[in-house]
């Protein structure tokens, strides 16, 4: 009998395999399945707990030790009104008085169309707890350095660009700071790391700086894109195969993760990984071990995992496209990479960090790039971040004759600052109109002969309309 079928004749197989600890509850709130997981970190066994209220045994008061009645509990909720319930900061209380911080879903059982129970997964974060409070600590110990050295911090700001210049990470807004803030602290760790942002905005770059920050920069850096194989080809690509294990294998083959030994492994596009490979993949990241395609033999490995997506993964997980439980592997310390359009103020020194590789790349020697066009590249929204901002300003690159970089297109293809007959419309001219009059004015807004007196409009309006043109003066 295959594994599907033992699995088909007796699903709670299923339920004692998963790490998740795992409850099931009738109408009343008595406890009807217990798994082993449960059982290890509670210490309650099923036996002690089966046809019980398990709330009055470890979900009877909250972290404080103030009373949890029972008629608020979020798992006996789900069992009257059939509503899902993700519940982030509670503690269940273990056999042994202690209590420990869980995250849990509590979702309703049904049959014929009538609630007939509930059950609940759970997990025990004290160990990202942990990591989020040391990180947090650290953050803290930073802050305070910074506000000790202020004298300094012109010299300091000065060095840490030109330590992240080769790195292709720079920028000096703060959302951008923090994320390098997250970046360094993490790196020092072995923690899996969820890198998340929008195409374009550099996850790569990201995954790439943690590896060469980390003690394991002399190792393999081994990209994987998920989107890139077939669900036929995924299992291979990522644990190898033995010779003859399908048509067209003639010779044995080392996966990613076997040639990632001792290195980083980044995972590309995760939430693009098929729902089969999904399950080998939560092995490897639970116990460092895997086999081949076609292979019974066990290969351990020593990895570090990187992933990236562009994806809300908890939808996923919340539609059946993606496991809960490789969710959680995964999501141990997420680090957000920010949309272009949130950091405008970092686009001149982005711009200039893309001119130099460009002068290698196409053989230029361009000095830099015109006030006016960085004016229009802050005015854009770009909707392909900084891989959008590469591509214009290689193409502009290519057709420059002189040696400062102008925009002589459109920034997309339908042009939208302009009207169907080639006109400016009103919001372009207002912005135009608005910055030569400030840089007429030396950027001087308020008092007399300032910009808000040349144009006839209150200081506070004049603002107003900068802010929304999305005009601000170059430092």
């Amino acid at each position: 009998m295959s594994i599907i079928k033992h699995f088909l004749a007796d699903p709670k197989l299923l339920l004692n395999a998963v790490g998740e600890g795992i409850y099931g509850f009738d109408l009343s709130g008595n406890a009807v399945f217990v798994n082993p997981a449960a059982e290890r970190m509670t210490g309650w066994q099923s036996d002690e707990l089966l046809g019980k209220k398990i709330h009055q045994y470890h979900h009877h008061s909250h972290a404080d030790g103030s009373d949890y009645p029972a008629d608020e509990c979020n798992i006996y909720k789900t069992m009257f009104d059939g509503k899902t319930r993700q519940v982030t900061n509670e503690v269940f209380w273990r056999k042994d008085g202690s209590c420990f911080p869980v995250e849990y879903t509590s979702t309703p059982i049904f049959k014929d169309q009538q609630i007939i129970g509930a059950v609940a997964i759970f997990r025990d974060v004290s160990q990202q707890h942990k990591t989020e409070n040391a990180l947090r600590e650290a953050l803290n110990k930073v802050q305070v350095l910074t506000e000790q050295l202020k004298d300094e911090n012109a010299y300091l700001l000065e060095t840490l660009n030109e330590n992240w210049q080769d790195s292709g990470l720079v920028g000096s807004s703060a959302i951008f700071q923090a994320m390098l803030a997250q970046l360094e602290l993490v790196s020092q760790t072995d923690s899996t790391v969820l890198v998340l942002g929008e195409n374009g905005t550099g996850k790569e770059l990201v995954a790439r700086n943690l590896h060469r920050l980390s003690e394991r920069s002399s190792q393999p850096f081994v990209k994987v894109n998920c989107a890139a194989f077939s669900p036929t080809l995924i299992e291979s690509e990522l644990f190898g195969h033995e010779k003859g294990a399908f048509t067209g294998a003639n010779e044995k083959r080392k996966g990613r993760f076997e040639l990632a030994d001792k290195g980083t492994i980044f995972l590309d596009e995760i939430g693009e990984l098929p729902l089969e490979a999904q399950s080998k993949l939560l092995r490897v990241l639970q116990e460092r071990e895997f086999e081949r395609v076609g292979g019974s033999k066990s290969i351990q490995v020593d990895i570090r995992i990187v992933a990236a997506t562009n994806r809300d993964l908890w939808k996923m997980v919340e539609e059946g496209g993606f496991r809960m439980d490789l969710y959680y592997r995964l999501n141990v310390f997420p680090i957000r990479v920010p949309a272009l359009r949130e950091r405008i103020e970092d686009i001149p020194v982005l711009a200039n960090n893309l001119i130099v590789q460009l002068n290698k790349k196409l053989g230029k020697q361009l000095r830099g790039i015109s006030k006016k066009a960085i004016h229009a590249l802050q005015r854009y929204d770009w909707p392909g971040n900084i891989r959008e901002l590469q591509n214009v300003l290689e193409r502009e690159a290519i057709l420059s004759k002189g040696r400062l970089l102008d925009l002589s297109q459109a920034l997309n293809a339908t042009e939208q600052h302009k009207s169907e007959d080639g006109e400016l419309t009103l919001a372009q001219a207002e912005a135009e109109h608005i910055l030569r009059v400030l840089e007429i004015s030396n950027w001087k807004i308020a008092g007399s002969n300032g910009a808000a007196d040349k144009l006839g409009l209150p200081e506070s309006t004049l603002r107003s309309k900068m802010k929304k043109l999305k005009i601000a003066k170059l430092s």
